[in-house]
C-alpha cells in the first residue's frame, strides 16, 4: 500500500481569480490567457490529475502569459471526472487506466491546429505536471511541432520508446518525490546520454516533494519557496530559450 503521493495539501486552496477566460475548441474545453501585446508564440500546459480548472494550474497558465506567451490548458480529461483528493488511494491505478497520460495525442493536434489557425501562434511550447509532465514527455518523443518541452515530475516509464527527444526537453524533479525514485532519474539521464539527440536537462530540487512547483505563492512553506521559484523560472528559461 503506497502512501499518498500529493503531499501537498490540495484541501483549502486559497481563492486565485484568474486573468484569462474559457473556450471551447471542437469537443475539447480549454482555459486560455493571452499576453497584453501581440505574439506568435504560444504554450500548452498540461495539468495534473486534478484536471484544468484546479485554481494551481490556472495560476501557472496566467504566469506563462505573463512572460509573453499566449498560453493553454485543454481539459485533457476530455469532460470526464478528474482526480479529488476525498477520493480513496486505492481507487487510483483504475481511475490511471481510463486517463492515460500517453493517449494525448489527439487533443495536442485539437489543440495545435487552434493555436496555429486561431491565435496565429507560429512557435508552440508545452509544459505538464505530473500526470502531466508524463503527457509532456510522451508528445516530445512523438509530436515535431512542438518547439520545446519541460516535463516536472513525470516519467513516462512502460515504453521502449521514451529517449528519442524530437525536440529541447528539460525534466524538473523533487528530491524526496516517492513517486519518482532517484534510481529512476539516473536512468533517465544516462538512456538520454546514449540516445537523445537534441538538447535536454535534468535537474533535481532539493527537499522538494511531488507537485511542489505549481503550488502558488500563498500556499507555499518559507523553506520550499526558494526552490519553487527557481523551477518556475528553470522552466520559463527553457521554454524563452528555445520558443
Amino acid at each position: 500500500q503506497m502512501a499518498d503521493p500529493f503531499l501537498y495539501n490540495t484541501g483549502e486552496r486559497s481563492h486565485y481569480g484568474c486573468l484569462g477566460h474559457e473556450v471551447q475548441i471542437e469537443y475539447l474545453k480549454a482555459y486560455i490567457c493571452r499576453p497584453s501585446f501581440f505574439t506568435d508564440k504560444a504554450v500548452i500546459v498540461v495539468h495534473d490529475v486534478f484536471g484544468w480548472r484546479f485554481p494551481d494550474i490556472r495560476y501557472i497558465v496566467d504566469l506563462m502569459a505573463g512572460h509573453g506567451y499566449i498560453t493553454i490548458c485543454p481539459d485533457f480529461f476530455k469532460g470526464t471526472e478528474p482526480w479529488k483528493s476525498t477520493d480513496h488511494w486505492p481507487d487510483f491505478p483504475d481511475w490511471m487506466k481510463n486517463h492515460d497520460p500517453t493517449k494525448v495525442d489527439k487533443e495536442a493536434d485539437v489543440v495545435l491546429k487552434y493555436l496555429k489557425e486561431q491565435c496565429g501562434a507560429k512557435k508552440i511550447g508545452i509544459v505538464g505536471f505530473s500526470w502531466g509532465g508524463m503527457a509532456v514527455h510522451h508528445l516530445m518523443l512523438k509530436n515535431p511541432q512542438l518547439t520545446a518541452g519541460v516535463s516536472l515530475y513525470g516519467i513516462v516509464r512502460d515504453s521502449e520508446e521514451r529517449y528519442s527527444l524530437l525536440n529541447p526537453t528539460f525534466f524538473i524533479f523533487g528530491e524526496k518525490d516517492h513517486t519518482i525514485s532517484l534510481d529512476q532519474i539516473f536512468l533517465l539521464e544516462d538512456k538520454l546520454k546514449q540516445y537523445c539527440k537534441v538538447p535536454y536537462k535534468i535537474k533535481v530540487y532539493p527537499g522538494q516533494v511531488h507537485g511542489f512547483a505549481q503550488l502558488k505563492p500563498e500556499d507555499m512553506k518559507p523553506e520550499d519557496k526558494p526552490y519553487i521559484e527557481e523551477a518556475r523560472r528553470d522552466m520559463i528559461d527553457w521554454i524563452k530559450m528555445f520558443v
